[in-house]
């Protein structure tokens, strides 16, 4: 039977760490026996860092007309792209800010380019708020606007600029970004045409547990809609060379993350896999996380560009992720993006 949202809260405040966590392993077990964690190797790949939103808690990007700024030429995102199927990657995941004159026409042909070149390649692409700023900027619906960046090549849509799924949060930390319900009604629409994407968390930004529960039972809601959802990425706040930073004294521990991850694990019952994080708290909690109910360690990440700017730089390769997934106790496993295990090198 699954928990409620007072449960949840229940087990977020809970001391008994330990508890929470054999109780999010017990979970992963039903749901991925076999003693096997996954993970990927793709790249981030910016293709602008201009951007309208001035988030309180983004260091990357830069307002239109700064010197710092850049669209990425195709020929550069060509050569990311070898680099990284030289590595024995299968997709990239391409991000940019919300750039104010980027239109349909040059996202068409950046995903056509690619394609066209790169067959094999998935493309996981666009968080809702960049595929927002499209459909505003070109007066298109939502549906429309998915469609065509579809029909151009788009495989799958990341979970970014979910943040804190709550208005309340939301209007605090990034106010001219897309609303909860907006962000939702792009996954929504993106499943309905067949698009599966994943869910994500940013925490630790001065939000309550209730407003963690919240986002919670809104990812849960929509996955018991569609079912379009292949994972869930819980990750936090960093503060370094950010504004919100100024104001959000307190570092999220690694207790913090644990539990918040093992909570996600017990409440997100129709969601597979839940993904634990080496980028932000590093590898040795990563590895904690794996018996806390995580069952992926994520990408090696070629390039990260983003939370870098905000003062993280854990790196990893192939070699390093698949012996801290071996030193944690279990098999490592490749995957691709929607989390097909292919490779069972």
């Amino acid at each position: 039977m699954r928990i409620s949202p007072d449960q949840a809260l229940d087990l977020l405040r809970s001391d008994d760490l330990i508890g929470v966590g054999m109780e999010a392993d017990t979970v992963r077990r039903k749901l991925h026996p076999g003693n096997v964690v996954t993970y990927q190797i793709d790249r981030n790949i910016n293709y602008t860092n201009f951007c309208t939103e001035y988030c309180s808690f983004c260091a990357f990007y830069r307002p239109a007309g700064s010197p710092e700024g850049y669209v990425q030429p195709l020929e550069s995102i060509f050569q990311k792209i070898d680099e990284t199927l030289a590595l024995g990657g299968t997709g990239i995941l391409m991000q940019g800010g919300l750039h104010p004159s980027l239109r349909m026409d040059y996202y068409e042909n950046l995903l056509g380019s690619v394609k066209a070149r790169y067959p094999q390649l998935h493309l996981h692409c666009f968080s809702a708020p960049e595929i927002l700023n499209i459909a505003e900027l070109e007066g298109l619906s939502i549906r429309d606007t998915i469609a065509r960046l579809r029909d151009a090549g788009l495989d799958s849509i990341p979970g970014a600029g979910a943040e804190i799924l709550d208005d309340e949060v939301r209007r605090r930390i990034a106010r001219l970004k897309c609303s909860t319900e907006e962000w939702l009604q792009v996954h929504r629409t993106a499943h309905a045409l067949g698009l599966r994407t994943t869910a994500t968390m940013m925490f630790g930004c001065g939000e309550t547990l209730e407003h963690r529960i919240r986002h919670f039972e809104r990812i849960r809601n929509l996955q018991d809609e569609t079912g379009g959802f292949t994972a869930f990425i819980p990750w936090f706040f960093q503060r370094e060379n950010t504004s919100l930073g100024r104001f959000v004294k307190e570092e999220t521990t690694a207790v913090d993350y644990l539990k918040t991850l093992a909570v996600s694990r017990i409440y997100l019952d129709n969601i597979l896999n839940v993904q634990a994080s080496w980028l932000t708290p590093g590898h040795k909690i990563c590895q904690i996380a794996l018996r806390f109910g995580g069952n992926d360690v994520g990408s090696i990440l070629i390039e990260e560009n983003v939370v870098s700017a905000a003062g993280c730089h854990n790196t990893s390769t192939e070699d390093q992720l698949r012996a801290m997934i071996r030193d944690a106790g279990f098999r490592p496993i490749k995957r691709d993006t929607l989390y097909r295990k292919y490779f069972l090198n």
